[in-house]
């Protein structure tokens, strides 16, 4: 038996596309991320940095059950166990798990950073907002080049790589106002992959996802927010740490004492 504890959000995404491809039936649990669902002792107990996805096997290694979080991991898991979407050796496998880990190390970390200071912190902190925006576009040109010399991400198959990726791409570009029709490698790319069954029952689950969010949403309080996002008095600092002011090591005053000599 598997349960995938979860959300609407593309990491969440990305294992259902996994299960899907797969055939697999599995039970989902949804939890409300901001709502305080995360922070249940028997969540934290599946998973201690309080995020989802986790997945739950019974039938793991050995027949033993097994409890996994980080989705880059589960899906590793998945490829290993049912032999399929993941090259079990050779140059395949590498260049698959490299773009495994450029979605999980810089497209969701910088893609998610663009999205918070855009929809949560419009006009206060600028210099974030076209930093992780730069950092959005420099990704997608680095996604288009790559899908310039393969049809898909890891190579002449699809994997892991691609169904990591599908749901930055597609949650991602819409909530920032523009288009990807500018990345044409990528367009190619996302809307052969939107044709997929798999990812077509996807998309159809999370419909309903999407309204069970919004329901739960009336049920969070600011205080589960602030706990959420981390500030007000979730708020922490670095033991120690100094108070947030200019130093003297700042890499524009050091250059700029470098060009004077």
């Amino acid at each position: 038996m598997l349960t995938l504890y979860g959300a609407s959000s593309p990491n969440v995404r990305k294992v259902s596309i996994m299960l899907e491809e797969l055939g697999l039936e599995h039970e989902f649990l949804h939890l409300n991320p901001s709502g305080g669902d995360l922070w249940a002792p028997e969540f934290v107990a599946l998973n201690p940095l309080k995020k989802v996805p986790v997945l739950v096997d019974t039938d793991g290694p050995g027949g033993e059950p097994v409890t996994i979080f980080e989705s880059a991991a589960i899906l590793i898991y998945l490829a290993e166990k049912h032999g399929r979407f993941l090259a079990p050796s050779g140059a395949a496998r590498y260049v698959a798990l490299e773009w495994l880990m450029v979605q999980m190390a810089s497209i969701g970390p910088m893609f998610g950073q663009f999205t918070h200071f855009r929809r949560f912190a419009p006009g206060e902190q600028e210099y974030a907002l076209r930093r992780y925006e730069t950092q959005a576009v420099i990704l997608f040109e680095t996604l288009d080049g790559r899908l310039s010399e393969a049809p898909y991400l890891g190579g002449a198959d699809y994997s892991i790589a691609d169904m990591a990726t599908y749901p930055w791409i597609a949650n991602r570009h819409n909530v920032w106002g523009g288009s990807i029709d500018s990345f044409t490698h990528v367009k190619r790319w996302f809307d052969q992959l939107t044709e997929r069954p798999a990812i077509q029952r996807m998309l159809a689950f999370y419909k309903g996802v999407e309204a069970r969010s919004k329901e739960k949403v009336l049920e969070t309080t600011k205080d589960d927010v602030d706990r959420f996002m981390g500030r007000g008095a979730y708020a922490m600092r670095w033991p120690g740490a100094d108070s947030y002011t200019p130093r003297a090591d700042n890499l524009y005053d050091e250059l700029e004492k470098r060009r004077r000599g």
